[in-house]
Order: C-alpha cells, then sequence, then structure tokens
C-alpha cells in the first residue's frame, strides 16, 4: 500500500489512528511512504471496494479518509474484470523469474493383477557401480508383518527378502534404469518412481505423502540452511480433525496426520544424520528442534470452542484461532516465522489461511485432500511461488541463480503427468487474453525497437515474418506457434531471417514470442527424476588438486580514479547525448463505413481512419509534482550528492532545461548516461589483490542440490562429478569435446559457491 502521510496530516487526520485501522486490513504488506500532493493507495482485495456501502468495513472506510488521487485493484483473481492498465499473467511472471520455478513429486497409485503385493518405488539412485532401488515392501518379522523401505539392486528376489511372503512369488528385478526411472520384475511388471501398487488405502497414500514431502523439505534445507535460508513446508488438509484431536480435558492430543508427521519426520532425520557430508552446523541445528515443535497449524473454531472445518461455519459465528500464538505466528509475525530461532518449519492448513496469505520461504507443499473444484491447482500451488528471502529479508532475485535457489516442489496425490497435465490447463486458461495467432494481421503495426529509433512493422515486413515462419514449419495451419520453433529457439537451431528482416532480427523474435503457446507455458519439472550429482574418483586426482590449490586464492578488488575526472566526463557526455522526448498523445478520427460487408463486420473493419494527428503536452512544463532530481539520480547511480550535483550544475542550460520538459525521461536518460560513464572509468582503475584466504574443498560438497539428469546418457568419464548442467548448446559441445578428449586428465564446472567479486556484483565462472 502506498500512501501520502503529508498530504494526509495536513488535512488535519489523525494518522496513528489510521495506521490502527489499517493494520487490520494491511497487516502482511509493509506501508510506504512516497511525496506527492494528494495520496495513491493500491489494495489488493477487490472484493473490499465492492457491495453495499453500508457494510463497508472500517479498515476500508478508514482508507477512504484519505481522499485519494485515484485507487487502484490488483489482484491474481479478480471476480470481476473491469478496465486493465497493467496484466502480470503467470507466464510473464516466470519468464521475467518473478515467481519460483515448480517441479512436482506425483504419487501414482496402480493395481497389480492377481496380486496384492505392496510396493512403493521412491526413488532410483546412481553409484559408482549400479543403479540401485529405494522400495517399500512388505516384510515378515516376528511380530507380525511390517513395510520396510530396502535398497535393492539388480537380481534381488523380493520373495526372499520379504521372508517368503507368497504375494512377492516371480517378483525378481531384472532392470534398474536410472535414466528412465524404471524397475522392471521379471514378471513383467514395470514401476516408475512414485508408483504405488497392491494394498494402498487412503491412509498408506497419505503416509507416502507425508513421507515424501518431508524428505523434500530436508532436501532443499541443507543446501539453503548455507546460504541463511529458512525452507518452510505446508500441507494442505481437508479435516481439521486429521491434524488436531483434543481430549475432554482440553489438551491435544494429536490427529491423524500428526502422528503420522512426527513417525515419518523421525525416519527421515535419522537417515539424513548418516549422510557422509552433512555440514555439522546444519546437524547442529537439526538437534535443537523438537518434532513436536516443528509442525504447527492454525485452524477456526465455533463459539463453544470446538473444532469445526472453517468451510462449515456461518457468517455470524464468530472465528477465533484456536492457538492464538499459531495465529499470530502463521499470519502475522512472518519474521520470527522465517528466523532460525522458531522452530516451526511445517503448517498444517485447511480454509484458514485464506486467499491471499502466502509466505515466501514455502518451498514444499503437499495437498493431503481429494481435489477440489472450487481452488484450483493454481491457486494453491500459488501459495509457495513468491521469491525466497534469507535471515537479512534479502530476497534471492539474482537472474542467474533464482531458479536454481526457488524452486517450490508440490507432492501431489496423482501421477506427475496428471498433475502437470491439469496445472498446465489450468494456467493457460488465465492466459486467454493473450494472442495466439501468428498472422500478418497481428504483426502489421507493432512497434519495434531499432538504431534509429522507434519502427512500426509494415504489412510488408508481417506478411514477410508470417511467410518465414510458414516456410520454416514454425506454425501449423492455423498459424498458431509450434513446438519446432521453440525448440529451435532453445536449442540455437533458428532459421535465418529474409535479408530485408535481418536488421531487426532481435526485437521480431521479441514479437514473434509475443504469441502465446502452450509450449511456453511455465516449465515444470518432475522431481522424480533428480539425482545426487556426487562426486567421483577424479575429484581425488593429483592433477586436480594442483590445479585447485593455484586457483583457489580469493582476492579483492579496487577501484581508484579522480572524481574531477568521471565529472568532466559526465558533462561532456550528457552535454552532446542528452536528448529528452516531450509527452506527446496521438488523436485518430474516424467514421463508420456508409455501407459495411459480412466480412467487415466479421473482421472488426467497418470504420475508416479520417485523420491521425501528433500533439506535444506542454502542461508538462507546468507540473506540480516536485522531483527530487539530484537524490534519485544520486541513488541510482551510486555515487555522492556532491558529485551528481557538479555533474548538474557544470552541463549546459539549455540542455538542463530539458528537465522541464519531461522529468522523468530527463531522470532516466541522465541516469544511464552517468552509469555508462562511470562503468568506463571502473574498468580502466581496476585493480585486483590476491589475499590469503582461500576457497576449501567444501563448496563442491555444500549447496549441491539433487538435480534433474534424465536426459543424461551416461555418468561423464573425467569430470569430477558425474553430471554436469550446462547452459548452452556451445557449453554442452565443449563438454563432450573435453570428455572425449585423450589430452584432458581432468576438468570441472565450478559449483556456485567459487566467485570473483566485482563492482557490479559476484561472478561465477564456468
Amino acid at each position: 500500500m502506498i500512501i501520502n502521510v503529508q498530504a494526509f496530516a495536513a488535512r488535519g487526520k489523525d494518522a496513528r489512528r489510521i495506521y490502527e485501522e489499517l493494520d487490520n486490513f494491511q497487516s502482511r504488506r509493509p506501508i510506504d511512504v512516497i511525496k506527492a500532493n494528494r495520496p495513491i493507495m493500491i489494495i489488493d482485495e477487490p472484493q473490499k471496494i465492492e457491495g453495499d456501502a453500508k457494510k463497508e468495513s472500517k479498515s476500508f472506510q478508514a482508507l477512504k479518509e484519505f481522499d485519494p488521487l485515484m485507487l487502484l485493484r490488483y489482484s491474481a483473481t479478480h471476480k470481476k474484470h473491469h478496465n486493465k492498465i497493467h496484466r502480470l499473467d503467470a507466464l510473464d511472471a516466470y519468464n521475467q523469474k518473478l515467481v519460483k520455478k515448480i517441479a512436482v513429486r506425483g504419487i501414482s497409485v496402480k493395481g497389480l493383477s492377481g496380486t496384492n503385493a505392496y510396493l512403493y518405488l521412491e526413488s532410483i539412485e546412481v553409484s559408482k557401480q549400479s543403479p540401485t532401488a529405494r522400495i517399500e515392501m512388505e516384510i515378515k518379522q516376528n511380530n507380525g508383518i511390517k513395510r520396510i523401505t530396502r535398497k535393492l539392486n539388480k537380481g534381488d528376489n523380493l520373495f526372499d527378502l520379504s521372508n517368503e511372503l507368497d504375494r512377492y512369488k516371480s517378483f525378481v528385478i531384472s532392470e534398474i534404469n536410472a535414466i528412465t526411472d524404471t524397475v522392471n520384475f521379471t514378471n513383467g511388471i514395470e514401476l516408475t518412481a512414485g508408483d504405488a501398487t497392491g494394498d494402498v488405502n487412503e491412509t498408506a497414500l497419505r503416509r507416502i505423502q507425508i513421507r515424501e514431502a518431508i524428505k523434500a523439505h530436508f532436501e532443499k534445507e541443507e543446501i539453503l540452511f548455507q546460504q541463511g535460508i529458512k525452507v518452510l513446508s505446508l500441507f494442505f488438509i481437508d479435516e481439521v480433525t486429521k491434524y488436531r484431536m483434543y481430549t475432554d480435558d482440553g489438551e491435544d492430543e494429536g490427529g491423524e496426520y500428526a502422528k503420522i508427521f512426527e513417525e515419518e519426520y523421525k525416519d527421515c532425520l535419522k537417515g539424513l544424520k548418516q549422510e557422509l557430508f552433512l555440514n555439522e552446523e546444519y546437524k547442529k541445528y537439526l538437534n535443537n528442534i523438537s518434532v513436536d515443535k516443528t509442525h504447527n497449524g492454525y485452524f477456526s473454531i465455533d463459539k463453544k470452542g470446538k473444532i469445526v472445518d472453517a468451510v462449515k461455519k456461518t457468517k455470524r459465528e464468530k472465528v477465533e484461532s484456536t492457538d492464538q500464538t499459531a495465529y499470530d505466528l502463521i499470519l502475522k509475525d512472518k519474521e520470527r516465522l522465517l528466523s532460525f530461532e522458531e522452530p516451526t518449519r511445517f503448517i498444517f492448513s485447511h480454509s484458514a489461511l485464506r486467499e491471499g496469505w502466502d509466505n515466501p520461504n514455502v518451498f514444499v507443499i503437499c495437498t493431503l485432500k481429494h481435489s477440489d473444484n472450487t481452488i484450483t491447482r493454481r491457486q494453491e500451488v500459488g501459495r509457495g511461488l513468491r521469491i525466497a528471502v534469507n535471515q537479512q529479508g534479502e530476497r534471492q532475485d539474482n537472474p542467474a541463480t533464482v531458479h536454481q535457489t526457488n524452486i517450490l516442489t508440490v507432492v501431489a496425490s496423482e501421477s506427475y503427468k496428471d498433475f502437470v497435465s491439469a496445472l498446465q490447463h489450468d494456467i493457460s486458461n488465465s492466459l486467454s487474453e493473450r494472442p495466439r495467432i501468428a498472422n500478418f494481421q497481428y504483426f502489421t503495426g507493432k512497434k519495434i525497437a531499432s538504431e534509429s529509433g522507434e519502427v512500426e512493422v509494415t504489412t510488408y515486413m508481417a506478411e514477410g515474418i508470417e511467410y518465414y515462419l510458414v516456410q520454416n514449419g514454425y506454425v501449423d495451419r492455423k498459424k498458431q506457434i509450434v513446438s519446432k520453433y521453440h525448440e529451435a529457439v532453445k536449442n540455437e537451431e533458428i532459421a535465418e531471417l529474409p535479408d530485408d528482416l535481418k536488421n531487426h532480427k532481435q526485437q521480431i523474435f521479441k514479437l514473434i514470442n509475443t504469441v502465446f503457446s502452450d509450449e511456453q507455458l511455465p516449465q515444470i519439472d518432475n522431481d522424480r527424476g533428480t539425482k545426487t550429482n556426487s562426486l567421483n574418483s577424479n575429484f581425488k586426482k593429483k592433477e586436480f588438486k594442483e590445479l585447485w590449490n593455484k586457483i583457489n586464492r580469493k582476492a579483492v578488488y579496487s577501484v581508484d580514479f579522480d572524481s574531477s575526472e568521471l565529472i568532466k566526463k559526465c558533462v561532456r557526455t550528457l552535454d552532446k547525448e542528452l536528448r529528452v522526448k516531450p509527452l506527446q498523445y496521438t488523436i485518430q478520427e474516424g467514421e463508420q463505413n456508409n455501407e459495411i460487408s459480412y466480412k467487415q463486420m466479421k473482421s472488426r473493419d467497418g470504420f475508416k481512419l479520417n485523420k491521425t494527428s501528433t500533439k506535444v503536452d506542454k502542461k508538462s512544463i507546468y507540473s506540480s509534482v516536485s522531483y527530487d532530481l539530484i537524490g534519485k539520480v544520486t541513488e541510482d547511480v551510486k555515487l555522492t550528492r556532491q558529485t551528481v550535483s557538479q555533474i548538474f550544475t557544470k552541463m549546459e542550460k539549455p540542455v538542463f532545461n530539458q528537465f522541464k520538459t519531461n522529468p522523468e525521461n530527463f531522470i532516466s536518460e541522465s541516469t544511464r548516461l552517468i552509469k555508462e560513464q562511470k562503468a568506463t572509468a571502473i574498468i580502466e582503475h581496476l585493480t585486483y589483490n590476491t589475499i590469503s584466504d582461500t576457497h576449501g574443498v567444501d563448496i563442491f560438497t555444500d549447496a549441491q542440490s539433487k538435480q534433474n539428469f534424465s536426459k543424461a546418457r551416461e555418468p561423464l568419464k573425467r569430470h569430477i562429478y558425474d553430471y554436469v548442467i550446462t547452459d548452452s548448446k556451445g557449453e554442452r559441445k565443449f563438454v563432450n569435446e573435453l570428455d572425449t578428449s585423450t589430452e584432458v586428465v581432468v576438468y570441472a564446472k565450478l559449483p556456485k559457491g567459487f566467485s570473483i567479486p566485482t563492482p557490479v556484483g559476484n561472478y561465477n565462472p564456468d
């Protein structure tokens, strides 16, 4: 919410009282202050401003007392669509890396004909010898039959391993395929990671989901703990009593899911602590958290204090929290929830976590409920899509690593394929307003940037773009973009444009990409395809140790340049290149045709344009809005106010007077030119010096996440890891050459922990 406290106070209002009223309404977001003549308010809950004014909440009535210049509404899911001034849909948000990447860990229940053999294939692990499969099966013991997870190899006989349970006769493992994540048995049965078969009731399915969610949590937490990021996991349930049950004395004895969670948490934690390379600080952190304190929930109750599902309460019922502390922690005190000192890491939720609640550090979502048509998968997943923050509150949105750090795993009670299909359908439906036909009519008239300025796409150019797409098979008969185009772009094998379009290559492909196709939907990974990228024997070779000892020294840089020299260069550049565009508006006049044919009506071409004129908005010179020119530029260019002041005072007066014509454009253009000169000065006067501190070998083991190697053919021979994640076609080719070259003993792609400091941030070389 953005308000103007000065303008508010000037009208004699009690700002403190309004802040108190706003606390209930906007407790989830900070209140920022801007300098303007009148306030602009932004509200993210459109339902608050609809309906009878008499029924308006005190919070909204307080908002109206600000007497805003305008009121802007924003929401991800508007109930009523009004005129839009901006749209940031799911596709734009993903491509601009403003939200997390999604991975799905699906669990598919299958039936085996003629047998009741229970099997659950958790995962397939890559080892130095051969892949192993983690399979949960039933084993006969002295006190009965118990389900136990075992690591199995090719040739293992499940009948023998189960202590001769008849249901496992003929279950002998014939193949374990780490590439396809499948296990085959000699009886013809094939299991894919995530498949549960045999005697799988709902309780067994929910237990598997809870176990997988805890495992996914630990996998992420082990990595992100080193980066100062707390990991949260969110469980959606359909009945509150399955998590929270009270005795007659009012004591919480825990529901079915709470008990299952604590059992599975202890088992997963025991297995985690046995890991060879587990960080000691992280191990200490885990030891200090008791299982009963690390999960919590917030649910509604009725007047009598009995637990109810939020959807069952009437409008007149007073809604309170079963636990005021949990309410304050989960819905209000986000800073405490995100700190490592707070033990709560797993949250169980019903409808009490109402629309609008989310948390940036939710990395795992588990749906322990039946599908609900009133809430789409997109809305549930949306609770965890915000970009995470670390312990200092810094958003982890570095474009180079944002989708390596920010991955949301969804543990679904259906197969990966089914969940992704439904989620993609939800997202696609929300993008209904996007253009989907790549024909010359769409491209004609679009504006593209060029060195000489803005260029309008002519009909001739538009026809050329359409012909190019058709000729190369990048569109189908309906002129819709097909997968061949996106694959060509991804693999850097896109066909060349015709000669008359090559000058605008980058802009034209950007224009083509504005046409929507299902291939553009956000990529959703199969979390089952992830494997640990293990260090191998190449890491221990003396040649690599010698190389590492040469490059592991840390360095610091210094920049020593003359401020007066920088000021002169900036003044000279601004006087020569700063040209501010006046604000303009276009007026078009037209009239309806005397006669309108059916074809014109269908194409909405029943009007003819008579006149178009462009006018300059001279009123902007007399704008009453005040701007802190020096302050704004100082903040953007990271120079002192004194230096920026000297630059502007030494400029030629006619050039500086352009500020009146268009202040916003003046600030942005002058900032850009000053930054260019500052960068040049830094490069010319940048010096590096090594220091005694070094990068330790632990950067090769810490913060190394499980990654998707489903497309990898086989482990590499000369790399220090079994696999390598490449960023381009050229890099993939280079890795292949290194791995097959007889002249190369060992090579490595350096991990994220290895970085070189630069004036514009840390640089991670390959």
